[in-house]
């Protein structure tokens, strides 16, 4: 994949953080109209939708007889399991608790990367992952009170997982697909597989299509899911993982500040600590070792 310059990759992930972090209060907000199995599927569908719109003039380079497995592998890994399992998990933990555990996918990415893409693994690397994603627990642990159930955590785990070995999965296979059709392929597959799961949970006459779930719809479905995961596996694409990967550590914070405007919840001292772990955390992550060198001896 082409490899995007600073001030590309600037924006990309400038874009992604803050979308990625605006779903979480949005979501929060959609749930109050819908069902959540329901709201997943037509957001990931509409989304899907949208990229379609750009990528059929790009129908040549689909190639679905020789590469159909790769997109259904992605849409399992990214869509089901990511969105299938979060979606389902948050009835059975706290909010603040499942979003630290999904999170370690930063660190699990780092892992997996070391594993299969051969990706530099040292000492301050390590560090700055588990930083991270102690900035994360520490951010969200004013949502550790309430009842923690076993499938919760599982549930977690299992949405973390999936997205760490799905963004591992398009990097490995990136330069035998498409990047707009991996994207939109994967997206309608896994829309629809959460849609046919709503309509069999789900009631249909639960939603209520009143404007601002209309707006709210449009926007995720548009912004956040079309061309978020677009920005996404460019990035990772273009780039190592694993450090893409470290800075979803900030989408948290985003989702609280835009969750203490929007829906006016508190900015505590958890959050200006997590803050600066974050931070060290990227930091280290990205911070490129010197290798040493033998002084020049040629006269």
């Amino acid at each position: 994949m082409k490899q995007l310059s600073r001030v590309q990759t600037a924006f990309l992930l400038t874009f992604l953080v803050i979308l990625w972090g605006i779903n979480w209060p949005l979501s929060k907000m959609a749930l109050n109209y819908t069902p959540p199995l329901l709201f997943a599927g037509i957001r990931t569908i509409l989304g899907g939708l949208i990229l379609l719109l750009f990528a059929l003039p790009r129908l040549k380079k689909l190639r679905f007889k020789e590469t159909w497995h790769f997109y259904f592998i992605s849409a399992f890994f990214n869509i089901i399991l990511f969105y299938g399992l979060q979606t389902l998990g948050l009835g059975y933990a706290p909010a603040g608790l499942f979003s630290a555990i999904v999170f370690v996918e930063p660190v699990l990415l780092g892992i997996f990367c070391w594993i299969w893409l051969g990706e530099s693994m040292y000492g301050l690397k390590i560090i700055g992952l588990f930083l991270g994603f102690a900035g994360v627990a520490i951010i969200s642990a004013s949502g550790f009170t309430g009842d923690i159930s076993a499938i919760g955590i599982i549930l977690a785990l299992g949405s973390a997982i999936g997205w760490g070995l799905g963004t591992v999965y398009v990097k490995k296979t990136g330069d035998r697909v498409d990047a707009i059709w991996m994207v939109t392929i994967q997206l309608l597959i896994g829309g629809i597989f959460l849609l046919g799961a709503g309509t069999g949970f789900e009631s249909w006459s639960m939603i209520k299509w009143e404007t601002p779930f209309i707006v709210n719809l449009l926007f995720i479905s548009t912004f956040v899911i079309a061309f978020g995961w677009l920005a996404f596996f460019t990035l990772v694409g273009s780039g190592e993982a694993s450090k893409v990967g470290s800075f979803t550590f900030l989408i948290p914070l985003i989702a609280i500040l835009c969750s203490s405007f929007l829906l006016h919840e508190s900015i505590t001292l958890n959050l200006v600590v997590g803050l600066l772990f974050i931070v060290v955390s990227i930091m280290f992550v990205n911070m490129k070792l010197k290798s040493k060198t033998m002084p020049d001896s040629s006269v």
